[in-house]
């Protein structure tokens, strides 16, 4: 069942063939959107640009996207002038929100299939690099699209390091791809002469040199320096007892701190309902569900699933998808 929250475009969106569970109609403060819905279950939320009260001030997006998931929200833009500006659509991807549409067809596509960064990179003002000594950032500068993720582990021992070595080989099959290591030197273990160590001093510039690649991968090792050049970071949980209860003991409200974040639950034994459960009561929602991985095998279907969904369609095709409804994966 889903939310439409309209104003000006009311007739248009309720001329979709959708399930609705609530309607509002009329002009809302982000705060009003926000503390109506901060407990509500729904599939999709849609939302019609005019109907959120200064939607000019793009202060107002961020407040929604920070109370909502926004993987569940769909945009109407409508043909407004600000909302249509490359400046606004770039601010709404930095956010995360990658649902957003100008057309009534374009909700129900969105709504049937959700945009990933990849789908929206290019209205993003994100890409090719110099150093800014002012804010210790990477800015753009030569219009190159380089997707960075970061991996980082939020159980100990969650496998970012294996799982960043499995991303780069699978992807390397048809994009160009780095991997960095930060302040560890776990790589030295692994096959591959191609992977990168270093510390958070030589980060930046390493991400320079690399500009001409398609994907940098960076298993953070908890460096924020490395986090702050992230397009996406994604966040590993081992979901065992063990590790889950000694991350609560030690860091009580981590997991929930995660709300709206890229999590992952890593070497998972857990079933699609056991999911369930384990967002209900984390109140975190769960980006991708990855078994125990076979690192000797060279195109694991779980895993080009995970890439695909992340955005990266190239690396899957019509066969993985066939093995993995037989599978029943969650994702």
């Amino acid at each position: 069942m889903n939310v439409i929250i309209t104003n000006q475009n009311q007739s248009s969106i309720r001329s979709l063939n959708l399930e609705i569970i609530k309607e509002m109609n009329g002009e809302f403060s982000a705060e009003e959107i926000a503390s109506t819905f901060k407990n509500f279950f729904y599939q999709r939320m849609i939302i019609d640009i005019t109907a959120i009260k200064e939607y000019n001030d793009i202060n107002n997006l961020q407040k929604l996207s920070i109370a909502l998931d926004v993987d569940k929200l769909v945009l109407y833009l409508g043909n407004t002038e600000v909302s249509n500006s490359n400046e606004y659509l770039s601010a709404l991807i930095s956010m995360g929100i990658y649902n957003f549409t100008k057309n009534v067809d374009g909700i129900m596509y969105l709504y049937n299939n959700p945009n990933t960064y990849r789908d929206v990179a290019h209205f993003h003002n994100l890409s090719g690099f110099q150093h800014d000594e002012t804010d210790d950032k990477v800015v753009q500068k030569d219009g190159k699209d380089t997707f960075i993720i970061g991996i980082e582990n939020i159980t100990t021992n969650s496998g970012a390091t294996t799982l960043t070595y499995l991303m780069k080989q699978h992807l390397d099959v048809n994009y160009n791809v780095a991997a960095i290591e930060l302040n560890k030197r776990d790589f030295s273990y692994l096959p591959d002469k191609e992977l990168i160590t270093a510390n958070d001093d030589k980060i930046k510039s390493l991400v320079t040199k690399h500009r001409d690649k398609d994907v940098i991968l960076i298993d953070l090792n908890q460096s924020k320096v490395g986090a702050k050049l992230c397009n996406e970071v994604i966040y590993l949980l081992e979901p065992s007892m063990l590790k889950l209860n000694k991350l609560v003991a030690l860091h009580r409200k981590k997991v929930q701190e995660l709300k709206n974040k890229r999590v992952v639950l890593n070497q998972s034994m857990l079933s699609s309902k056991d999911v369930l459960d384990f967002e209900y009561e984390s109140k975190a929602k769960v980006f991708f569900n990855l078994p125990p991985l076979n690192e000797r095998q060279h195109d694991i279907v779980v895993l080009n699933m995970f890439l695909k969904k992340l955005g990266f369609d190239k690396q899957y095709n019509e066969e993985n998808d066939k093995k993995g409804k037989i599978l029943g994966i969650f994702g």
